[in-house]
């Protein structure tokens, strides 16, 4: 682990993004919420001012669960270059280095900031906070309506489009009747071939996809969640997985498509190509990993607060047939991120599968939410998104900034040659070549 990880709390130039990595959503229980409703009056001017204890609140938070070891007074400096920053002005001074200070600065600043003006300045400065704790842009604070989204984001939920529409049938309309209504619908717009009948054909030949399918219609109806896995067969061997994203589904779709080569004993190799997935649920990989191995096998370390969590696999069954595949390569590419990276740095480890491809993205943050206690109005309720751990690589060296590198590097020249002596069989050497290329 190199001594840069281990620092406190960084301090950088301050800037408002918000970005996604890998997660874990929080439930808070009976006792959470105990604490942070205790922390809130710590200080006077927490007990008399509404504003300063939301922001106090969150400075708990960051404190608590947040992946560096840092202390009160670097996290008081980041307040305080943040509330400048928020309140436009040239300095903003801490009476003293610490927790106190910073509930002494903000209540100072909101005594002379006008009333209306008040909440704005608070919920400011905890935006600017938390965008800049490291990894940057990675952490922020959620309305409802922003966590909501960013939970359909991950989940691969799209609120607003009803695939049924798309088709024009009733919600919930039979197999038969979704197959029916596709083959209408293309007729019409094959017919009109303007660039607007094509989009709305690629639109039609999508709902058809995932409702003319009854598993991953069955899916749609509970869950609004398109399909995130798609299978062919590469020649007569190579079992070959699209994973386009990482959605609470994407596990029961990978079992439910190994299901359709189980009387096809021909296929001993597999392809999983999570080349542009932009991970997701940071549980998937564990899981995918037991399906393979069986429960409790050591699965990755998480890297939180200067030490290492160990990860092991769930208490799921083994899928026997997957023992058939006798060589597995995972593809990648630069804009694989995440849980998509984690996903191959644990086959890779283990020695399950070669990863072929670029270096990925490199974006190995786990953020949980928090939900904010305080509110600042009866209807508005926040929660904080928050870098909880970090991932590693095989080499134990954190994934974020510096991606997998794969074992087989498609950007050099020699890399089919180098795909021959990795790989025993001719002809999965020519699937994963065919896979690349697509």
């Amino acid at each position: 682990m190199t001594e840069r990880i281990i620092v406190g709390f960084s301090i950088l130039s301050l800037m408002m993004t918000s970005a996604m990595g890998a997660y874990w959503w929080y439930a808070a229980d009976s006792g959470a919420q105990t604490a942070a409703a205790a922390a809130a009056y710590k200080t006077p001017e927490e007990e008399q001012n509404v504003y300063v204890r939301f922001d106090m609140e969150i400075f708990d938070i960051i404190m608590a669960n947040y992946w560096q070891a840092g202390t009160e007074a670097d996290l008081a400096e980041v307040f305080r270059l943040a509330l400048a920053k928020a309140a436009g002005t040239a300095e903003e001074s801490l009476p003293t280095n610490d927790r106190a200070g910073t509930a002494a600065m903000l209540a100072g600043a909101l005594e002379r900031t006008p009333e209306e003006k008040r909440k704005s300045l608070v919920v400011d400065t905890a935006i600017i906070v938390l965008a800049n704790l490291a990894p940057q842009g990675r952490s922020g604070l959620l309305s409802e309506k922003q966590e909501q989204q960013f939970r359909d984001t991950a989940n691969n939920i799209d609120r607003g489009t009803d695939l049924y529409a798309t088709l024009g049938v009733d919600k919930g309309a039979s197999v038969e009747k979704v197959q029916e209504a596709y083959e209408e619908k293309a007729t019409e717009l094959q017919a009109v071939g303007t660039p607007e009948a094509e989009a709305a054909l690629k639109q039609v030949e999508r709902a058809k996809e995932v409702l003319a399918d009854v598993q991953s219609k069955a899916i749609y109806d509970e869950t609004k969640i398109e399909p995130s896995v798609v299978s062919k067969v590469i020649g007569t061997r190579t079992f070959y997985l699209d994973l386009s994203k990482v959605t609470p589904a994407t596990l029961q779709e990978f079992v439910n498509t190994l299901e359709k080569t189980k009387d096809n004993p021909q296929l001993t190799a597999m392809i999983i190509d999570v080349r542009g997935n932009i991970g997701g649920t940071l549980d998937f990989a564990k899981y995918l990993l037991a399906l393979f191995v069986g429960p409790n096998q050591y699965a990755f370390d998480l890297f939180h607060k200067g030490e290492l969590q160990v990860e092991r696999t769930p208490a799921v069954a083994a899928i026997p047939s997957l023992k058939n595949f006798k060589e597995i390569a995972i593809l990648t590419d630069a804009m694989t991120q995440s849980t998509a990276e984690l996903t191959a740095v644990i086959f890779k480890r283990l020695n399950r599968a070669k990863v072929v491809g670029t270096k990925t993205r490199g974006w190995g943050s786990v953020e949980n939410t928090f939900p904010v206690e305080t509110r600042l109005s009866d209807d508005e309720k926040y929660s904080v998104l928050l870098v909880h751990s970090l991932t590693l690589r095989e080499d134990n060296e954190p994934i974020e900034g510096r991606g997998v590198d794969p074992d087989i590097d498609t950007s050099a020249a020699n890399w089919k040659q180098e795909l021959s002596s990795a790989f025993r069989t001719p002809g999965f050497v020519s699937a994963i070549i065919e896979a690349v290329g697509k």
